[in-house]
């Protein structure tokens, strides 16, 4: 193994002690330190990551700043080990300034037309298991991660809790369901055993081949159930995502904390610990582009000024 090999095992052990994955972050580093021994080089230089962020040429520039991100975090470590190894300016190739997207929060009705647009699958099993995790995702908020790397042996009837194993930073949680959700998790179950009585993994929801699903498959399935159901886009930035559900679960539950004159604060603190936020200040961005939770506050205020 070269020196820059073993720099590069023990920096994505380091980070990932940390509690991140780096599942992109490794594969774009092995091409990285391919390229640098390809050329002949011992050592991390300017001109080295910048011609490999470079790739491919037709790319856009964006594109490019992002991979001499990751390579430039690398060499910043590697210099701590190798003084001989350079680390490329951050300013070399500055990105556009990205605009975070509008969440599109879902009404009762779209998440009907997603759940009934699932019938164009051909596969029974496909069907039945992609209507159930589009329902655990809006009444959970769930990440799509968690709900595929859900084991069978997750899901606990009797006391009726879901255990989300080592998420984002590390972090597990057990999430209580309400008696429906574990109701449609029994039938789901149920039947899928009857379509597949023999998966070959051993996760909650399966693909038609018994496997545990895909993200990329997961994905393109929501792209497809949103042109059936004809959910369009209501702004350039606010366009019909699948992480969308996790941000439309965040808002009805701070929007029933104001219809039923809750302590909203106290549930935005058992929120963020449910949808697994390290710190409740990371739940506000869930909540900042809803104008009917933000009207229903205001609405709050004005009673609270008026007692006053």
């Amino acid at each position: 193994m070269t020196a820059l090999r073993s720099a590069l095992a023990d920096y994505l052990g380091m980070r990932r002690a940390l509690g991140y994955k780096l599942r992109r972050t490794e594969k774009l580093l092995l091409q990285f330190v391919d390229y640098i021994e390809t050329a002949g080089a011992d050592h991390i230089s300017t001109d080295l990551a910048l011609n490999w962020a470079r790739l491919p040429a037709s790319a856009d520039v964006s594109w490019w700043s992002g991979r001499l991100t990751v390579a430039r975090k690398f060499a910043t470590f590697v210099n701590t080990l190798d003084p001989k190894s350079e680390v490329p300016p951050a300013d070399l190739l500055p990105a556009r300034k990205s605009r975070r997207a509008v969440p599109f929060l879902y009404s009762d009705s779209d998440i009907a037309a997603l759940v009934e647009a699932a019938q164009i699958f051909p596969s029974p099993l496909r069907v039945l298991t992609c209507q159930t995790w589009i329902q655990l995702l809006a009444v959970t908020g769930m990440r799509v991660g968690e709900a595929i790397r859900l084991d069978r042996k997750d899901l606990d009837f009797e006391a009726g809790v879901l255990t989300v194993w080592m998420s984002k930073f590390g972090k597990s949680r057990e999430l209580p369901l309400h008696p429906s959700t574990v109701d449609a998790l029994r039938i789901y179950l149920r039947k899928r055993d009857q379509l597949c009585p023999n998966p070959s993994a051993p996760s909650l929801f399966i693909s038609s081949a018994g496997t545990r699903l895909l993200y990329c498959n997961v994905n393109w399935d929501f792209i497809r159930l949103v042109r059936r159901a004809g959910l369009m886009p209501r702004s350039k930035d606010c366009r019909p995502r699948i992480h969308d559900l996790r941000h439309t679960f965040a808002v009805r539950t701070i929007i029933d904390a104001y219809q039923t004159h809750a302590n909203a604060g106290a549930r935005l603190s058992l929120l963020s610990t449910y949808l697994g936020h390290v710190h409740p200040g990371h739940t506000y961005w869930y909540l900042s582009a809803a104008p009917e939770l933000l009207g229903l506050a205001g609405q709050r205020l004005e009673r609270s000024l008026e007692n006053r």
